[in-house]
């Protein structure tokens, strides 16, 4: 193991805890649950995206994956598509 991989997996451990304890119970549910689905296999660009919308406020999320408000361009990532279909379940919801 090399040191990159082991930032990439400290960086996986702190983004897993933070999807989980996100202050809203159903976000907490929405990231933490796509997190310990796909969390393993996200790449370090992916894991960047995830981390961005671990940045952003919950209701804002929340609001984007249910379409409550419009979805920024920059956010409008793979991340969040594979974010938004796993909650929805128009995909498949394990790899």
């Amino acid at each position: 193991m090399t040191v990159p991989d082991l930032d990439l997996d400290a960086r996986r451990r702190r983004a897993r805890v933070r999807a989980w304890r996100r202050g809203l119970r159903e976000m907490d549910l929405i990231m933490g649950g796509f997190f310990d689905a796909h969390g393993a296999t996200l790449s370090a660009d992916e894991l960047g995206e995830f981390e961005a919308l671990l940045d952003e406020s919950d209701r804002d999320v929340f609001s984007w994956i249910s379409g409550e408000l419009p979805l920024p361009a920059e956010r409008d990532g793979p991340v969040f598509r594979r974010i938004a279909a796993f909650h929805t379940h128009q995909a498949p919801l394990f790899d």
